[in-house]
């Protein structure tokens, strides 16, 4: 039963529990733009704090008196609502975290940023910068308290990483960290609850595809998967405790579309007796019947909307009106793969997906997707359409995940036209950026020793005109002008591992790479970038002949294991059949009976990168890898 509901309003973004330091955390606190509401846990408000932000609030954490918020790129400390520290991020930022101030006797905040980096801040200043694996997007303290020390994180990334940090006053230790070979989703929420009752809390975990774990700590340090669970939709929070029944611990994860789930410690059947069935408890029973009856009522009450609906959109005052529904959408680049994710979620089901690219674009199949592909002709020459495709959904999907991979110097916009199963009929238009550089992500750092082509630009341009070319080109650079008077940033191209670096200020830029491609690409798209503006350029080259021979040993390899992999796969239909007329194999050579035995396998990788070894033909048949930039 709910205990309060307030008045609907603009949207909530963070929900956060606060009190005073060692007292138990029964207020709410919740950030709807640049407003912080606090309400007792009867629903009585008594806090209206408006800020002295200009964006909405995206990050938010409670620590006594203490309040932490954070915008796009701004964070802001306040103490009983009054202004305290101030710092501007040189990226997004994801989340905000205090370690605990009766742990560690000081104030330290603590930012996850787009750019893989976490922040630790003292005051208004940066103390240390840690690197993690991937873009965080969540924090949380170890064991809900930051272990012994307090001064213990917990992370989990976009890409599906989760690791551990000790933040101390003066360095970071890595404690240890978890992988995503199973290639799940990206960690949403994370939470520490001692579900499994043995004294230890285990980690829970949300992640965007609808996946639920939980790790414990079996060994001395590093946790193991204990239980998973897939719902349909991304958890978006994740909470243990005891709600439904005294006794009995829980699991609940709210969704995106709304749904509340519970997984429970309470055992589902009970034995009767020696040789029955597995009966329900009596209790489940009539929960079961009250949840069917409420099933019911609202089954009806839909009914009757829909028909007060239709007969007022019949009458001769009918006002047509266009239904409102938003979509969760996500467009990353995969590191593993070298292919992007476009992650469309509806809070209502979806009917069907369009998809239209004006830029050559590969559709690579996903195993967790059910809805039904078709492909339509299309004249690339006069509209510049080189891909439309329909998913059509089966019923009650509300979450589609498509994979798609780009061919860097070929840049464009994908879109995606949404149209969810509500009447009457609408449709929202979502337009993704293919960037010339496309399949570059951003890294730490490179390796110096490789020999490198230089790029330099000279002309009339300014710091923030030169940040907004390098922004069109690449990945996973801030749209904000960075601070200061240059900027430096790494990347690696995630399908052949070459590098590249940028550097650039007002009048100059420098762009390094061990690939002549990427800068023969950089160049071409700078120049008409910079003629679309008039300015002038003066482009200068240093070309290292041993940079092609580098980028072909880098090619070799896989260019070698593709032909292996594709003359396998060929092999597999007449193995198969040689089996089948002869009944034993062992005549064969060992290594036509190991292709019989992985052909499953074989079947499977060769599927998930179908045009892998044409794209590494055409790396090497492309004018452009060799002369465009000499």
């Amino acid at each position: 039963m709910p205990v309060f509901k307030t008045l609907p309003g603009q949207k909530i973004s963070r929900l956060e529990l606060g009190g005073a330091l060692n007292t138990p955390q029964e207020k709410i606190f919740v950030a709807t733009g640049s407003e912080v509401r606090g309400f007792t846990k009867r629903g009585k408000q008594f806090l209206s704090f408006e800020t002295n932000l200009t964006e909405s609030i995206k990050a938010m954490h409670i620590s006594g008196a203490d309040l932490f918020l954070c915008a796009s790129y701004i964070y802001n400390h306040y103490c009983d609502c009054k202004d305290q520290h101030y710092y501007l991020s040189g990226d997004k930022i994801n989340d905000v975290l205090c370690l605990p101030v009766d742990k560690v006797n000081c104030i330290t905040p603590v930012l996850a940023c787009q750019d893989r980096v976490l922040r630790v801040l003292q005051g208004s200043d940066l103390l240390y910068e840690v690197e993690v694996p991937g873009p965080p997007t969540v924090l949380a303290l170890n064991n809900g308290n930051g272990g012994d020390s307090g001064e213990e994180i917990v992370y989990g990334t976009s890409d599906g990483k989760l690791g551990l940090i000790q933040i101390t006053g003066s360095k970071p230790i890595p404690k240890w960290e978890i992988g995503n070979e199973k290639r799940r989703g990206g960690i949403l929420c994370i939470d520490s609850f001692d579900i499994l009752g043995d004294g230890v809390k285990e980690l829970l975990v949300g992640r965007d595809d609808g996946a639920l774990e939980i790790y414990n700590f079996e060994s001395a340090d590093d946790p193991g998967l204990r239980y998973d669970h897939a719902l349909s939709e991304s958890i978006a929070s994740i909470q243990g405790g005891c709600v439904g029944k005294d006794g009995y611990d829980e699991i609940l994860a709210s969704t995106y579309s709304g749904w509340l789930t519970g997984l429970t410690t309470e055992p589902v059947h009970r034995e009767g007796g020696s040789g029955e069935e597995l009966k329900l408890s009596q209790e489940m029973q009539s929960k079961i019947s009250s949840l069917r009856n409420e099933l019911e009522h609202l089954q009806m009450k839909v009914l009757q909307e829909r028909e007060k609906y239709q007969q007022s959109s019949q009458s001769s005052t009918a006002v047509s009106s266009v239904p409102m529904f938003s979509v969760n959408d996500k467009f990353t680049l995969n590191k593993d793969d070298a292919s992007y994710s476009l992650i469309l979620e509806v809070q209502t089901a979806i009917d069907n997906v369009l998809v239209q690219s004006d830029v050559p674009i590969d559709l690579l199949d996903v195993d967790k997707n059910s809805a039904v592909v078709s492909f339509s002709s299309c004249d690339s020459e006069p509209n510049s359409n080189f891909l439309l495709a329909t998913y059509r959904c089966q019923a009650n999907t509300t979450r589609l995940e498509l994979k798609i991979r780009s061919i860097e110097g070929q840049y464009g916009t994908l879109q995606a036209y949404v149209t969810p199963r509500i009447q009457p009929k609408t449709c929202q238009v979502h337009q993704y950026q293919i960037k010339p550089l496309s399949l570059h992500q951003r890294t730490h750092s490179i390796d110096h020793d490789r020999p490198m082509n230089t790029l330099t630009l000279k002309g009339q341009f300014s710091f923030a005109e030169i940040h907004s070319w390098v922004v069109f080109c690449l990945p996973e650079v801030p749209e904000k002008t960075p601070a200061g008077e240059s900027i430096t940033f790494y990347f690696q191209n995630t399908f052949l591992g070459t590098q590249l670096e940028s550097t650039y200020r007002k009048g100059e830029g420098c762009f390094k790479s061990d690939n002549i491609s990427t800068i023969s690409i950089l160049k071409d798209v700078l120049s008409k970038e910079a003629t679309k503006r008039k300015i002038n350029l003066n482009i200068s080259y240093d070309i290292n002949e041993e940079s092609v021979r580098h980028t072909l040993k880098l090619i070799h390899p896989k260019l070698e294991y593709q032909q292996l992999l594709a003359k396998k796969v060929h092999l597999i239909d007449a193995l198969r059949e040689l089996q089948v007329h002869e009944g034993n194999v062992d005549f064969l050579l060992p290594e036509y009976r190991s292709i019989l035995e992985e052909a499953e396998q074989l079947l499977e990788e060769y599927k998930r990168q179908p045009a892998h070894l044409e794209r590494l033909y055409g790396l090497l048949s492309n004018p452009t890898f060799y002369l465009n930039a000499a």
